[in-house]
């Protein structure tokens, strides 16, 4: 049964990035729209669970949006402004709506990376 979760580390810190406001957004050809907006828990991850669970999951394009600098200045970084990164904008595509997409993040004030995880 398929679903969709994400874990988010915040590699300036070495931590998880308990406090970021992800916001999960399904595209279609009449735009994005917003499927959910949650905050990280202590562990970087969605407090409910996955993003999608199986009877949610559907192919097509999605996307997530991560709000990078709110959360480095809510820990007390100095960034500038604008921030170099501000909100990490992910577009990704599900293909088989029975299979595991987990999308982890990995982020600082200056970079971040990513990759389909297991």
């Amino acid at each position: 049964m398929g679903h969709l979760s994400t874990h988010v580390l915040d590699t300036m810190n070495g931590c998880p990035a308990a406090g970021m406001r992800v916001t999960l957004q399904r595209i279609g050809d009449a735009g994005a729209q917003t499927v959910k907006s949650i905050v990280l828990n202590a562990d970087g991850r969605c407090p409910d669970g996955p993003l999608l669970d199986a009877a949610a999951m559907a192919a097509g394009r999605w996307r997530l949006l991560f709000e990078v600098a709110p959360y480095f200045r809510a820990r007390g970084v100095a960034l500038p402004e604008p921030a170099f990164i501000d909100t990490v904008p992910l577009d990704f595509g599900i293909a088989d709506a029975a299979g595991h997409y987990h999308v982890p993040l990995l982020v600082s004030p200056w970079s971040y990376s990513t990759y389909r995880g297991s």
